[in-house]
Order: structure tokens, then C-alpha cells, then sequence
């Protein structure tokens, strides 16, 4: 089992921003709204948008900390799933969406229902740096489950998460799917994305089940 990281690797010289680089909300449309999704928004944002764009967030790390009794979990049984822990060292990449229009309004009503009240998260302001401009940060809204809310878990060693990722299963699938699809995400970021964290509860899912790889039809059946 791997240790708890005291920060994951942040991306190489080559993607730091600009000292100057100024974040706006809507970049160059001052009408828009960015989202910044880290978890199952980064595969299923369920709502429309304009524009979408890989990249990464300074200052946070990701972490399987958040309790699910709904998505991924049961009262009995809560799943987990992630939040962002406040980190000076810590990198945590993702996907920001943009919304115009009458696409705010819509996205902002369908996440308060699946992040705030199913899920216990909060918003946030973070400044997000774009995968292939990052001399030009974004400001986007992000959902972060404080220690404050009532399914909050928090820290746990990695095959004590991975236990209970194997065991639960919510209206929206097994927890193990919203793990591997996880990341599957972050293989496809490329080699400068790292989540220590993230890979070390992959590799406990990995030595408690039959086989090392999970196909994608066993992930179908999941």
C-alpha cells in the first residue's frame, strides 16, 4: 500500500502560468459561468454547456474523503467519493465547462441538486489553468465537501478506502466505477497528471480482486 503523499506532483515548468496571467470568469465572454468538475463531472456533467476544457488547479489536492449515501453509497453503506483539500503544494486536474446564457441558470439548478443537496458539497472560487493555455487562467466554480458537512469521512488508509469502495453501490452505480472511470480520465491527461492519492487506492482495488485488470466488459457489469 502506498503512503499518504504530502502533495501530489504539480504539472512541469513548461504549464505554469504566466506571474501576470489575470482569471476571468468567462474568459473571453463576460456573460459566462466556468465549472470546474474533479469527479464524476469530469465523464458525466449531465448538463448542457458551450465549451469544455482539460487542465489542472493550483493549491488542492484531491481526496476520497466525501461520504455518498446516494450517488455511490447507501445510508447503511456510504460510498466514497472525492472532495478538494486545501493544499499549498497539491495539483488537481479536471475539466472546466462553460455555460452562457440560459445555460446558467439550468446548471447551476441541476448541480445545487446533484453536488449541494445530495451530496453535501459546497461552491468554491478556484483559478483554473487550461491544458493548452495556461498562461490564461479561468476563474470556475467548484463543489467542495468541507469537513463541516454531515457525510464527510475524511482521511483513511488506502486499502481501508478501497474496502469500502469494492463494497458500495448507489442510484448512479457501483462505487468502483466512479473509481476506475476516475482514472481512466487521468491516464488519458497524459503523464503530467499525477494524483498519488488516486493511484494508490488503485492499486488496492487491484490486489483484492481475482484478477489484476479489470476488462471493459466487467466495468459494463459492474
Amino acid at each position: 500500500m502506498k503512503q499518504e503523499s504530502a502533495a501530489p506532483s504539480t504539472p512541469p515548468p513548461s504549464l505554469s502560468p504566466a506571474p501576470s496571467a489575470q482569471p476571468s470568469w468567462g474568459g473571453d465572454d463576460p456573460q459566462a459561468l466556468w465549472i470546474f468538475g474533479y469527479g464524476s463531472l469530469v465523464w458525466k456533467p449531465d448538463f448542457a454547456y458551450s465549451d469544455s476544457r482539460v487542465g489542472f488547479v493550483r493549491g488542492y489536492s484531491r481526496r476520497f474523503w466525501q461520504g455518498d449515501t446516494f450517488h455511490r453509497g447507501s445510508d447503511k453503506m456510504p460510498g466514497r467519493v472525492v472532495t478538494l483539500l486545501e493544499d499549498g503544494e497539491g495539483c488537481t486536474w479536471g475539466v472546466a465547462y462553460q455555460v452562457r446564457g440560459e445555460q446558467v441558470s439550468e446548471a447551476l439548478k441541476y448541480l445545487n441538486v446533484r453536488e449541494a443537496v445530495l451530496g453535501g458539497y459546497d461552491t468554491k472560487e478556484v483559478t483554473f489553468y487550461p491544458q493548452d493555455s495556461p498562461d490564461q487562467p479561468l476563474t470556475a466554480l467548484a463543489y467542495v465537501a468541507t469537513p463541516q458537512n454531515p457525510g464527510y469521512l475524511g482521511p483513511a488508509p488506502e486499502d481501508v478506502i478501497a474496502t469500502q469502495i469494492l463494497a458500495c453501490r448507489g442510484f448512479s452505480g457501483h462505487n468502483l466505477e466512479y473509481l476506475l472511470r476516475l482514472a481512466d480520465f487521468m491516464q488519458l491527461c497524459g503523464p503530467q497528471a499525477q494524483d498519488e492519492h488516486l493511484e494508490a487506492i488503485v492499486d488496492a482495488v487491484g490486489t483484492m480482486l481475482p484478477c489484476p485488470y479489470l476488462t471493459e466488459q466487467a466495468l459494463a457489469l459492474i
